[in-house]
């Protein structure tokens, strides 16, 4: 494995969670226990071997659970039809955000609430604050999004920085 892409999925299934639970009817009725198990793994293994990590959307809540975080397991108006596929989300970025986009195609029901050991929030939601986007500090390369850049071309520098980081990776 030269790298780690963690896509969007079903929610996380509890026993991962870091938290309780306290209403497990908020929860996707689809959970994939043995996906999950994988998933968490495959973070592990990325991260000793300093592999480049992308994760979108499910992929960004299981990187962040992965490194010590927590979710929000069911926030309101964050998963609107024409949030899917169109660019309507605004965004507020960070000064070193290593991506900026000015709206994005985000929608989802679960959201980062505690961040994980060593990641640091660069853009958010403009109306309420919502994590929309995350790096891995002092880390070659490990960024997750809770938006969909497999959706839109705008999105292409995402991909094209993760492949060349594949790259460079292979001896």
């Amino acid at each position: 494995m030269d790298g780690l892409l963690l896509s969007g999925g079903s929610d996380i299934s509890p026993e991962f969670l870091r938290q309780d639970v306290p209403d497990p009817s908020v929860l996707d009725k689809q959970i994939d226990p043995e996906r999950d198990r994988w998933e968490f793994q495959a973070v592990q293994n990325a991260l000793s071997r300093g592999l480049p990590i992308l994760a979108i959307c499910k992929g960004l809540q299981v990187f962040n659970v992965a490194l010590g975080g927590t979710l929000k397991l069911d926030i309101q108006g964050h998963n609107l039809p024409e949030q899917k596929q169109r660019d309507v989300q605004p965004l507020r970025s960070a000064r070193g955000a290593s991506h900026r986009f000015p709206k994005v195609n985000s929608a989802h029901h679960q959201a980062i609430d505690q961040l994980g050991d060593d990641l640091e929030v660069e853009a958010w939601a403009a109306h309420d604050g919502i994590i929309e986007q995350v790096r891995l500090r002092k880390y070659p390369f490990g960024l997750a999004v809770q938006y969909h850049p497999e959706r839109s071309r705008i999105y292409d520098s995402l991909f094209d920085d993760f492949f060349a980081r594949l790259e460079s990776t292979k001896p």
